[in-house]
């Protein structure tokens, strides 16, 4: 009997060790997948390409352009002829027709022909709303590109800031250890290991709030390129660092002679203009041309008639003059709407200039001064604390310090990246100029630099 239990648990316990090892290998195949799935790159410009291609305001606001163009030809065209015809009869008790002088079948046409310019000008209005419609697609297209590369760029920084978390995570194992072996050794009380594995805890709710990011930033992105929202996407190749040379004087003068925003303003006034002009046409008078045929029998001679038909604008107070004034007040409205944008893009060329500066100069200074440090003063801190020189809260702040710079220097560095990006789109003009110093890197590069001091 004993036998047989002893056998029957051998089996059972083959049975679960296989189990095991099957989940186990389950698991480690579902973990290089996702590995692999996060290694997958994602690369800027095919997703610029494809938003080009497929964001529906964009089709929207092209096909608006289409629609503007078969409107031009349409005012400018004649209105449609006239045709007339009918029987006069004199009596009402017989059909006189060639029996009375009165009696006849009458045939009319007639076409109105508007005052001389006034056909133009409508032309003319209608060409400059779909210049200007054109303008307003060629700012959409320069917002749609930069509003992908700012979630590009966000994309980025949420994995590169995930990484640094996970990174990092390590250095408070490190600092548990310590902790453990010292109040192994009473040397340290229980409190300094719960205060380690606390601050390791808060990393990994941190890790889990990015990764809710991932996925919102992944859904905006998604949504811009004109793909559904759960659409995969891999992870951000890492930006190229390309430096910005011109000045606020450069800038302004490429906004003002590129921007579509501008442009678009420039055709609304032009066409505001034709808009005055055409009202004041509206005082001369258009033209009607009718030519007639009465036909008759008998002893009565067919007759014909021409005639011309004017309209006389004796209400012009009322109506000819406000109209005259209404597009005089669209055209003052049109010029302030173009000093207003010019207005609103120094204020965001500025805005996006002193933010460029100001990156450079603080990821300057976190690569080169402040991340270095805080490394070696974590580093000395460790070790202080290993040989009880120091506290343990002194060894967890210089941690946190070196993560945080960390985190605010790519941050800076994604802010400079999107400023760019912005300032591009203000400006219609990509910066392609300068040459890559992969300032990425140096982060890594002075990590190492400080492990070798030390």
């Amino acid at each position: 009997m004993e036998d047989k239990n002893i056998t029957s648990n051998a089996q059972l316990l083959n049975f679960s060790t296989s189990q095991f090892l099957i989940l186990l290998l389950f698991t480690v195949y579902c973990l290089l997948s996702t590995e692999n799935a996060f290694a997958e790159e994602l690369k800027l410009q095919p997703l610029i390409d494809e938003a080009l291609k497929s964001n529906h305001d964009l089709i929207v606001s092209g096909l608006k352009v289409s629609t503007s163009k078969y409107k031009i030809p349409q005012v400018q065209s004649l209105p449609d002829p006239m045709f007339m015809f009918g029987y006069q009869n004199e009596g009402y008790d017989r059909y006189t027709y060639g029996e009375m002088q009165g009696a006849q079948w009458m045939f009319s046409a007639s076409q109105m022909f508007p005052f001389p310019g006034k056909l133009s000008l409508k032309g003319e209005m209608a060409l400059r709303d779909s210049e200007s419609l054109k303008a307003l697609y060629e700012s959409a297209k320069l917002t749609t590109i930069a509003r992908i590369k700012e979630l590009y760029y966000d994309l980025f920084l949420t994995y590169r800031d995930i990484d640094i978390i996970k990174d990092k995570n390590s250095l408070f194992s490190r600092i548990e250890d310590a902790a453990i072996a010292r109040y192994s050794s009473g040397m340290a009380p229980q409190q300094e290991v719960l205060m380690a594995q606390t601050e390791k805890y808060m990393l990994l709710e941190k890790e889990e709030m990015l990764k809710q990011k991932l996925r919102s930033i992944e859904a905006m992105l998604n949504t811009t390129v004109g793909r559904d929202v759960n659409s995969p996407l891999g992870r951000p190749v890492e930006p190229v660092y390309v430096s910005y040379n011109p000045s606020m004087d450069e800038l302004l003068k490429m906004s003002y002679s590129n921007s579509p925003l501008i442009k678009s303003r420039e055709k609304m006034i032009a066409s505001a203009k034709a808009k005055v002009n055409m009202a004041e046409k509206e005082y001369y008078p258009d033209f009607t041309i009718a030519g007639s045929v009465f036909e008759r029998r008998g002893e009565f001679k067919d007759m014909w008639s021409l005639t011309t038909t004017i309209n006389i604008p004796i209400f012009y107070k009322t109506k000819q003059k406000m109209a005259v004034l209404e597009a005089e007040s669209a055209l003052s409205e049109a010029k302030h709407e173009l000093e207003a944008v010019k207005l609103m893009l120094s204020s965001n060329i500025r805005e996006n200039y002193s933010m460029i500066k100001a990156a450079e100069k603080l990821t300057e200074l976190y690569r080169n001064g402040l991340i270095p440090k805080a490394y070696q003063d974590f580093e000395l801190a460790i070790a202080g604390y290993v040989t009880g020189k120091v506290e343990a809260i002194t060894v967890i702040t210089r941690l946190k310090s070196l993560i945080d710079y960390e985190l605010l220097y790519w941050g800076q560095f994604t802010e400079r990246e999107k400023a760019t990006a912005r300032l591009e789109a203000i400006t219609a003009v990509s910066n392609q100029h300068s040459v890559r110093p992969a300032l990425q890197n140096k982060i890594e590069a002075s990590v190492i630099q400080g492990e070798k001091e030390k």
